[in-house]
This record gives C-alpha cells, structure tokens and sequence, in this order.
C-alpha cells in the first residue's frame, strides 16, 4: 500500500513536471515574457498614458523615495530580523535563506504596474519606481551593469518611447474608441502567472518536506498582507502629501518582487551550491502570490480610492455663501 503511494505521488509529480516543459518550450518563457511579455505592457501603457502624466511621476520625488527606501531597506531589514526567530524553528534553512534573498529584491517590472493600472492608480509613478528599482539594484550587484542596463532599456524605456509616439498620431481615435488596454494587461499578466507556475513544477528534483513547504507559503502570504496593510498606513496619514491614486502604486511597488531580475541574481550569486533550487523556491512562491494576492485585492482597494477621491473633492468644493 505505502508503495502504490509513493509511486502514485511520484508519477503525478513526474506527469506534472512533464506537462510544464511540453508546454515551456514551445511558449518560450525566456523570450516570450522576458522580453515581449514586459515590452507588450509598457506599449501599451505608452498608448493609454497622457505625456503629462508621465512627466508629472518623474517629479514625485517623495513617493519615489519613499518606495525605494521601503523597498531596499525596510524590507529586507524586518525580514531579517524575523528570519532570527524562525531560525531556531525546524523549518529547512535553505528556505529561510530563500526568503532574505526575496526581502532584497527590487519591485517587478510588470505585475506592479499591472495591477496600479487595473485600480486606477498612479500608473507612471508605478512604471519609474519598478524600473529605478530594478536598474538600482542591478547596478550594484554582480549581476552585469550592462545586461541588466540593456534589458530594461529595450523592454521598458523604449516600447513606453515608440507607445507615447503611437499616441501622438492616434491620440483622437484612441480618446473615440477607448480600447481595452486594462483587458490587454490582465491577459499578459495571466500568461506570466501561467508561465511561473511551470517555471516552479519544472525542475523534479527540489527535495522538499511539507511542513517547511507550507510555513513558507504561509509565511509569504502573511509578509505581503502585512507590508501592502502597513504601506497603506504609512501613506494615508495626514499630512502624507499622497494621493489615493499614489498610495495604490506605494502599496504594490512597495512589497512587490522581482523574478525576471531575482532568478538570474540567484544563480550569480549562489552558482555552484547544491541547495540553489531550495534557495529559488521562496521567490518561484512569492511572485504568483503576490499576482494572486494583488489579483483578489484589486476590486477592494478600487472601491477605497474611488470613495476616498469622492471624499477629498466633496471637502474642497468651497462652501455657498449663508444667505442671511
């Protein structure tokens, strides 16, 4: 019986791996959504975004800062010092390594803008601070300047470039016809989490136990509800100088991390030790989860920051003269 178990357990995982790579290599993952997944959001959020928009993120000095702060030093300070209690908890230690690795990521540069976008949040803000980010960290890791400058170059800079142009020329028919670009980014984003899900089921041979499986995943769950719950705070208080369209691309670019640049730094950075598929592990987890996490809250938070905006102009409507 134990070993009709074994062999069924076995052959599922077998069958599944199998199914990920027949679908992987035709998809190719390493083109498709490296490169023309990415570049396909920023056209097209290039298209749907004013010139004036844009312009006006770059300014936003205060938000900026405070997203590359939260994001390169906060978080990975708490995750580190959360990670000293779990150490003497039995949970595998190459996890927990996994998980500091994710703490120092930079935000992503396509579920971040993605999910401002589908609320109707700050989308340039979004789209300077997950590519700063990214640039930022890759210039000082030994991960090469140059790979990562040119990637995010033509992935992000110029498919925003040739969509702000495009604009330009169609700016009446598109203002007419108002496509669906939110639609288009929702499918994008589905072929990413699709794709990542294969890209965690691929490799057969990560040895795990299920409890360590479990906590992990629990873990990340509560870190990313907690962080986007403290951003939150941080960035509505009074005097914040935050909009509510700023605090949805704080709450994302904030806790949001980067697999297309965290992969790669991973295998620099760890190349030659046997346990990097265990270290992997918590940032193959944590990028579909926070998709999926950011995915369910988006109707909530919406329903905020369309409320909150109907509050902040009823308050500033000058109030009739008293007729006396």
């Amino acid at each position: 019986g134990l070993c009709r178990i074994v062999f069924r357990k076995e052959f599922f995982a077998s069958s599944l791996c199998s199914l990920c790579l027949y679908f992987l290599g035709p998809l190719k993952p390493e083109i498709t959504i490296t490169y023309i997944a990415v570049s396909a959001i920023f056209f097209n959020s290039g298209l749907s975004l004013k010139t004036e928009e844009l312009t006006s993120a770059l300014m936003h000095v205060k938000l900026h800062l405070f997203v590359q702060i939260f994001t390169l030093v906060f978080f990975p300070t708490a995750i580190w010092l959360f990670l000293q209690l779990l150490s003497i908890t039995p949970i595998n230690e190459w996890l927990l390594k996994g998980l500091q690795t994710v703490g120092c990521m930079p935000p992503p540069v396509s579920s971040a803008v993605i999910l401002t976008k589908a609320v109707g949040g700050n989308e340039a803000a979004a789209i300077f601070n997950s590519a700063f980010g990214s640039f930022l960290l890759g210039s000082s890791s030994s991960v090469p300047f140059t790979s990562i400058f040119s990637q995010l170059f033509m992935t992000v800079v110029v498919p925003l470039i040739i969509g702000q142009i495009v604009r330009r020329y169609i700016k009446d028919w598109l203002e007419r016809k108002k496509p669906p670009f939110g639609a288009i980014s929702s499918c994008v984003l589905l072929m990413i989490i699709y794709t990542t899900f294969c890209d965690t089921f691929a490799n057969p041979n990560i040895d795990l136990d299920k409890f360590s499986l479990i906590i992990i995943v629990f873990i990340i769950f509560s870190v990313q509800l907690s962080f986007m719950f403290l951003t939150f705070l941080f960035s509505t208080r009074n005097n914040s100088g935050f909009t509510p369209a700023d605090t949805v691309a704080i709450i994302f670019c904030s806790t949001h991390k980067s697999l297309t640049l965290g992969i790669p730094m991973l295998k620099i950075v760890f190349a030659g030790y046997e346990h990097l598929s265990l270290i992997s592990v918590p940032l193959l987890i944590y990028h579909p989860a926070q998709i999926l996490l950011g995915s369910l809250l988006v109707p909530t938070i919406k329903s905020w920051m369309v409320s909150r905006q109907k509050a902040l102009k009823l308050t500033r409507q000058p109030k009739a003269p008293v007729k006396v």
